[in-house]
């Protein structure tokens, strides 16, 4: 069989693209051929060594990272229905044994022997040509998601379920903490709901690009009106930005962390129970990647304006050091098209 290329963090600091043994369809799986790959947050961890699974012993280099994309089956294992091939898909990143506790309850992604594509146990990202995927974690994409939208699926099912838990209604208002990628999904879902959504920010660049959006009320710590909270989003990952939310909330109501910052974040927990505020924390995009798809194909949010960039594999390394394009402008999302002929690097992203 004919080599993958793949992208593969060899130890911090250092990646390859390097020609890999092409994955299999074993019982129940597919292979799918990877049209559009998003770079985040957790992959340049793995790259400055800096990821907490390194140091737990859940994951080791080498790891070929990759956890958000789209693309079409192209061959089954045994077991699979016939009509998955061909069919344009995305999946899920946690992969649980679908026979504990947990996942029998509907609770796969919090599995105890999980695998995490890209990320926990060793199971190949999804930065390169192919990828191997458990047909029961897949999800078919309708013809009106494109590429580059079914790779934001993934963090878009993470906003959706930090929406959820922030239990907001049509006219309230959401304060979101960060306009990363994350967090400006929050916000375009909630605004899609008829939520009245503000962010707080600090780099002109990421508040002006929210902006653009069409968000108004984007502010900084130190201008931050005095107005009534009705939810919190903490989508940060600053390590003292938690204990803002829980102080910027309203009494009775909620506030969600979905960001996790390199150090441990303070909460007091005598403010929580005083306050009678509800806290969530929301780990994976797992129960929420249905209705992102949902969101895309009903037109109510296109994510696509995140996407600064679509690069190819040999340009991953750059990406994770940080080195942008200035002409990408401030759009929080690099996606990655790992096939050979891939388009010149450039702002914005296609199908």
């Amino acid at each position: 069989m004919v080599d993958v290329r793949a992208f593969v963090i060899t130890g911090p600091g250092r990646g390859e693209v390097a020609d890999v043994e092409p994955p299999r369809a074993g019982p129940g799986d597919v292979v799918v051929d990877v049209e559009r790959a998003g770079v985040c947050g957790t992959d340049a961890e793995f790259f400055s060594g800096e990821m907490a699974y390194l140091h737990s012993g859940e994951a080791a280099y080498p790891i070929r990272i990759g956890h958000e994309w789209s693309g079409t089956v192209v061959s089954l294992g045994d077991g699979v229905d016939a009509g998955w091939r061909g069919r344009r898909v995305t999946g899920d990143t946690m992969l649980g044994c679908g026979t504990c506790e947990r996942c029998v309850g509907g609770r796969a992604h919090l599995c105890r022997d999980r695998f995490e594509i890209g990320i926990r146990g060793g199971w190949p990202g999804a930065l390169a040509e192919q990828l191997a995927v458990p047909v029961r974690f897949l999800h078919a994409l309708p013809p009106s998601v494109d590429a580059a939208s079914g790779a934001l699926v993934e963090p878009a099912g993470n906003a959706l379920r930090a929406v959820s838990a922030a239990a907001v209604e049509p006219g309230e208002r959401l304060l979101v903490l960060g306009p990363g990628a994350i967090g400006l999904l929050a916000a375009l879902i909630a605004r899609a709901q008829g939520v009245e959504v503000h962010l707080l920010g600090r780099s002109e660049a990421s508040m002006g690009f929210a902006r653009s959006l069409g968000f108004g009320d984007v502010w900084t710590a130190d201008d931050l009106p005095r107005l009534r909270w009705d939810a919190v989003i903490d989508a940060s990952g600053a390590p003292d930005l938690p204990a803002l939310a829980l102080d910027l909330v309203e009494p009775g109501r909620r506030v969600v962390y979905i960001g996790l910052a390199g150090a441990p974040s303070l909460v007091d927990s005598r403010s929580l129970a005083l306050k009678d505020v509800t806290a969530v924390g929301v780990l994976s995009a797992s129960p929420g990647l249905r209705g992102a798809i949902e969101l895309f194909a009903s037109g109510a949010v296109d994510p696509r304006r995140l996407v600064a960039a679509t690069v190819g594999l040999e340009d991953v390394a750059a990406v994770l050091c940080g080195e942008r394009d200035p002409a990408w402008g401030a759009a929080p999302k690099v996606h990655v098209d790992p096939r050979p002929a891939v388009a010149p690097a450039g702002p914005g992203a296609v199908g």
